[in-house]
């Protein structure tokens, strides 16, 4: 089918979908998630074939994509976010309303929460926004399943036809959907080279649109040296784990750990590399992110700057093992390619000589989705500056705990400074995640009759809104 047609189709739909009440979407948002959860036999077998990723975490990320669903549901249900303002002296009502057709770019990494029906998909049909899926080639049959799950959602709930469009094919056909005049915006989790070349087609166009894409991060953990005299070995086993989780391709994978030269840190990435050195060899997703993961380890662990401190075993096949180095902070502050992604289970250490140094090494970062600190409530009186630093570095401070793993909540933010993702200001999950998708509509001077629900005078919904300065039900 033509870019086109299929366009067409979307804005089409969308004059119809986004007059659709609340409770309609919601209840198209709940049988999505009822049918992708009644194939969930199918799509465990037909992903674990298509990205090597086990029956365990398929059905997990089945599970987080069905409650995303139905957690944009219940927000649209309550119907609040849409941030009705209302000045009643001038007549002047606020809210938020549906930008229109939104591209969503199946990720590779993710078959499900992050694909098809993922979190861009939900976010934006909560909105009330029409999308077209561009499938990812890596897992295009698992796409094309939940593309029919999504079909008999649109026909159980007698949505537009056209609400929900698939297309499969080249990089060409990704770059005319973005390119034609009805799409309004882009949601992507990719590459960074992805990203961009995205990013210049979007303010390439005669209207220039958003494309919020999530592109690139290292995620640095602090190792602060209270903590490393009494959890050194727990430290080890936790980053073990996160490092090695999903075979390292997470995009809040920590792949930097910065501590202050000493021996404390030293017996810590000993311990870590002992750790790392018992877990077994995982298979990666496909070919293309196991040959950019070899080329990335072998830049770093062949880098005069850098010490192994775990080889990794050489498997012929497509399955990789963990690899940990370590460099000064000195060094890293030289070589700007030591900053650059290793996407799998790699981690390089930095040893910086003094607290100025540590917080040199961190300025010197670019954005990023995550950044973690281990510390003890000694450590935090002391070394404040570095909390103070991290909340201009990244979406997300984490206090003792792993950056792998994202709480599918309200409060989360999977976002950050570029190159993290293209625009600090949103996320990729959460139900803040539907402010990508909407724009403020002001209506002045208009009789009730006229006016969406949200802002007529009896406010029939019953939804918080801010009248004349006093927020109110």
């Amino acid at each position: 089918m033509q870019t086109d047609q299929i366009m067409q189709q979307a804005a089409e739909a969308f004059e119809q979908y986004r007059r659709t009440k609340p409770a309609q979407r919601a209840a198209f948002l709940d049988a999505i998630a009822t049918e992708i959860t009644a194939r969930q036999d199918i799509l465990v077998q037909v992903a674990g074939k298509e990205t090597n990723l086990p029956e365990t975490r398929l059905k997990g990320e089945i599970g987080r994509t069905a409650h995303q669903l139905r957690m944009f549901a219940d927000l649209i249900k309550e119907g609040s976010w849409v941030e009705a303002v209302i000045d009643t002296k001038p007549g002047i009502r606020r809210m938020l309303m549906p930008v229109g057709p939104v591209i969503v770019f199946g990720a590779s990494n993710f078959p499900f929460a992050f694909s098809t029906a993922g979190g861009d998909t939900a976010s934006a049909l909560a909105a009330g926004a029409t999308v077209v899926i561009k499938g990812h080639s890596a897992h295009i049959r698992t796409s094309l399943l939940v593309f029919e799950a999504i079909q008999a959602a649109i026909a159980q709930s007698a949505m537009p036809t056209h609400t929900v469009q698939h297309v499969t094919g080249s990089y060409e056909i990704g770059k005319a959907l973005v390119m034609h005049p009805f799409a309004t915006g882009v949601g992507f989790t990719g590459s960074l080279q992805g990203g961009k070349a995205l990013c210049n087609y979007a303010a390439a166009r005669e209207t220039p649109i958003p494309v919020f894409a999530e592109m690139s991060s290292v995620n640095p953990v602090v190792f602060l040296p209270d903590a490393l005299q009494t959890r050194a070995a727990e430290l080890a086993q936790t980053f073990a784990a996160s490092i090695t989780l999903g075979a390292g391709q997470f995009c809040t994978n920590p792949g930097l750990l910065v501590g202050l030269e000493s021996d404390a840190f030293t017996a810590f990435q000993h311990l870590l590399a002992a750790a790392l050195q018992k877990t077994s060899p995982q298979k990666m997703l496909h070919e293309g992110i196991h040959r950019s993961f070899i080329d990335g380890r072998n830049r770093v662990l062949k880098h005069e700057a850098t010490t192994i401190l775990e080889q990794p075993v050489i498997a012929e096949d497509d399955t990789v093992a963990p690899s940990l180095a370590a460099t000064s902070g000195a060094a890293f502050l030289t070589q700007p390619e030591l900053k650059e992604e290793v996407f799998g289970p790699h981690s390089l250490a930095i040893a910086c000589k003094d607290k100025t140094e540590l917080l040199a090494v961190l300025k010197s970062l670019k954005g990023q989705l995550t950044t973690s600190v281990m510390a003890t409530e000694a450590d935090l009186e002391a070394w404040q500056e570095v909390i103070d630093l991290q909340t201009t570095l990244a979406g997300r401070i984490i206090l003792n705990g792993a950056p792998t793993g994202v709480e599918v909540c309200a409060a989360m933010v999977h976002g950050g400074p570029y190159p993290a993702t293209t625009d600090a200001r949103y996320t990729s999950v959460g139900t803040a995640a539907i402010r990508r998708w909407v724009r403020p509509v002001c209506f002045q001077q208009f009789p009730d009759a006229l006016l969406p629900d949200e802002l007529k005078q009896d406010n029939p919904g019953g939804i918080w809104r801010l009248v004349d300065n006093q927020y109110t039900r």
